[in-house]
């Protein structure tokens, strides 16, 4: 298998950061690849492979071989990286100076079954939460931090995303885990299980589990990529996070958080408050059939923080162990996300609570059943139909 790198120079000019962030840039100082390699009955057998850097041709990974990340990843725009169904991908425990990003017009086509999953996992011999960055997708969809086809840059790495192409399209993730991921960069920067920055709904993404992250399970930044049955266990903060005008939708989805483990089940924000909504648009995907179930005996987070004006259609949840089921926060004054539910452009409809400490908290004087409709009808995923023999971490 031969590669071509670009080399640190090349690299810093060809991802060059167009808007400013609070994160400290990411060097490159590794852009090999080592093969380490047995030698069996006279014939030289590759048994490890290791990757870093920036990958300028496509890469198409092999089965039965073991393939260990060493530093920051990154698929340069036009280029593939394949993955066969059932191969498992180390990182090394490094936090967040190792992750794998797919640039604005690369694609991944990881494409596993329930039999043979794709995992992303720690290489330390006693792995834990933070062990390594993650996955990063980035695309050319919209986002309301800027206009057009001007692009912001990604927490990590400063890398380019969004623009005008909500077809945009990064390939496909099925049947994918990614494990002990969230390494942090800093207080404010940190990587996710799954990062999707303007991620276009051409892309494919389904069947996917984010177990023991030190950061987010998912967090979508703007985009309009269509997400459906998502596995979130034990995410130390939020399991699943929007912003940047983030509409999308996300179908089937059942989120796990142990006792005295993570945040909110889902934060959601119609825009980057510590940015300008651009283009006065905002958040607004569309959610069915999620179930949360948390197991904390001391709660005191949400299951749906909503908050700077986010919008969005919800349907069929169920809510279990929460001190909060649903969190309405004027946060924001000039957008205060309440009016949405006059507007009717914030609702759900079917939701059961159980043993919640109060269904509702919504700001600016709005009664609950102005929200939520339908108390008590919601079921919820029907996770057994979709997650057995592949997911990990659930009993």
């Amino acid at each position: 298998m031969k590669n071509k790198f670009l080399f640190l120079g090349i690299a810093a000019a060809l991802f060059i950061a167009c808007e400013a962030d609070d994160t400290a840039d990411i060097v490159i100082n590794d852009n090999s690849v080592t093969n380490n390699t047995t030698t069996t009955g006279g014939s030289s057998e590759e048994t490890e492979v290791r990757l870093s850097g920036v990958y300028t041709e496509d890469l198409t990974l092999e089965t039965g071989k073991n393939y260990i990340l060493t530093g920051s990843t990154i698929m340069a725009s036009g280029t593939t990286l394949t993955i066969p169904a059932g191969t498992t991908i180390k990182a090394q425990a490094a936090g967040t100076s190792v992750y794998l990003a797919i640039s604005q017009g690369a694609q991944i086509i990881a494409d596993g079954n329930a039999a043979n999953p794709i995992v992303f996992t720690s290489a330390a011999s006693n792995p834990s939460a933070g062990d390594w960055g993650g996955l990063i997708l980035l695309g050319r969809a919209p986002i309301n931090s800027v206009t057009g086809t001007a692009t912001s840059t990604s927490e990590i790495g400063n890398l380019p995303y969004g623009g005008n192409q909500s077809d945009d399209n990064s390939g496909i993730l099925r049947y994918v885990r990614v494990e002990y991921s969230g390494g942090a960069a800093d207080g404010q920067s940190e990587n996710n299980g799954f990062s999707f920055y303007g991620v276009g709904n051409g892309t494919i993404v389904e069947y996917i589990e984010a177990l023991e992250g030190d950061d987010d399970g998912l967090e979508f930044f703007g985009g309009t990529v269509d997400v459906r049955y998502v596995l979130v266990v034990n995410a130390a903060d939020d399991s699943i996070d929007w912003t940047e005008g983030f509409s999308g939708s996300v179908t089937d989805a059942y989120v796990i958080q142990g006792d005295g483990i993570g945040d909110e089940a889902f934060e959601c924000d119609g825009f980057n408050t510590d940015y300008t909504n651009a283009t006065g648009t905002f958040s607004n995907p569309t959610v069915s059939n999620v179930t949360i179930v948390s197991e904390s005996t001391s709660d005191s987070t949400r299951g749906f923080l909503l908050r700077a004006g986010t919008q969005g259609t919800f349907s069929n949840i169920e809510i279990i162990g929460k001190a909060t089921g649903i969190s309405v926060d004027d946060d924001d004054a000039g957008t205060p996300t309440s009016q949405n539910i006059t507007d009717d452009t914030l609702t759900f409809t079917d939701v059961t609570f159980t043993n919640v400490g109060a269904n509702t908290e919504i700001d600016g004087g709005v009664a609950e059943a102005d929200l939520v409709t339908g108390i008590g009808n919601g079921t919820g995923t029907d996770f057994a139909s979709w997650g057995t023999g592949w997911t990990v971490g659930v009993n």
